[in-house]
């Protein structure tokens, strides 16, 4: 039978080990002068000073791996935190455009609950992994963006390019959501026509690279960024530090967004 430490006894136990070590330390100090020259004694003050070299050493390890460990937890809390952060806006829109749908198109309102209902479902359970399968994070983004073709009253031009074949990769969920949200809101919502999204994503050699392009009205001061891509940048940086290249650049009236992920 092994003889557990209940655990409100454990501090008052670690208590009496250190004042122990400190009493017979200091004996040995103390009687150095009258058995310095013996050799039993030689023996068990060397024995006691590597078992309290031995002991230093390992309350530094453990000091250094609680530290680890906190900053672990804490880069964890965030990245909860700014995952929980993601495309709340975009459901709440979704569902006032559902309500004033409902008696005009049963139909059509019909086919968004179900496809706002899935994407609910994947932000919620899937958003919360660590890791999601690369091409269950396209069919999110197509989602998306069926969801915005179906509930604007005008031609909207998007196009979704994907390359990935087999190179099925494991990738941190909600990533690429952000640049596609950003185009949107940005480009097509303020523009009455011609308005265009053009999407690509091609995943080779152990890399995704992912780009998106929109136009933008010049006439409107609307800067392309906020809160929705800080986000991005500090999930990146949490996640992928290092492992990857995040651009903007902005043309006349076209703005692109370019994110690149190494060693998936």
């Amino acid at each position: 039978m092994i003889f557990k430490i209940p655990e409100h006894r454990k501090p008052l136990i670690k208590r009496l080990y250190r004042v122990t070590l400190i009493i017979i330390g200091l004996l040995i100090v103390i009687f150095n002068d009258a058995f310095g020259d013996n050799e039993a004694f030689g023996i068990f003050g060397l024995l006691y000073f590597l078992f309290l070299f031995v002991s230093i050493a390992y309350w530094i390890f453990k000091q250094i791996r609680s530290i680890i460990r906190l900053k672990h937890e804490k880069a964890k809390t965030e990245l909860m935190h700014l995952k929980s952060q993601v495309n709340p806006h975009f459901f709440f829109n979704m569902l006032n455009n559902l309500y004033g749908l409902v008696d005009k198109d049963s139909k059509k309102a019909q086919e968004l609950i179900l496809k706002l209902s899935d994407m609910m479902r994947y932000s919620i359970y899937d958003g919360q992994k660590e890791t999601v399968l690369l091409s269950e994070e396209i069919t999110y983004l197509k989602n998306y963006i069926e969801l915005h073709k179906m509930r604007y009253h005008k031609t909207i031009d998007i196009q979704f390019n994907d390359d990935i074949k087999d190179n099925d990769y494991q990738i941190m969920p909600l990533l690429f959501i952000i640049l596609v949200e950003n185009a949107f809101k940005h480009g097509v919502e303020n523009l009455r026509e011609n308005a265009y999204v053009y999407i690509t994503m091609t995943a080779k050699n152990n890399q995704v690279h992912f780009e998106v392009k929109n136009n933008f009205d010049n006439a409107i001061d609307n800067e392309q960024g906020g809160i929705g891509l800080d986000n991005l940048k500090r999930r990146l940086e949490l996640v992928y530090p290092k492992q990857h290249h995040l651009s903007f650049s902005k043309e006349n009236d076209v703005f692109e967004a370019q994110l690149t992920i190494s060693k998936l």
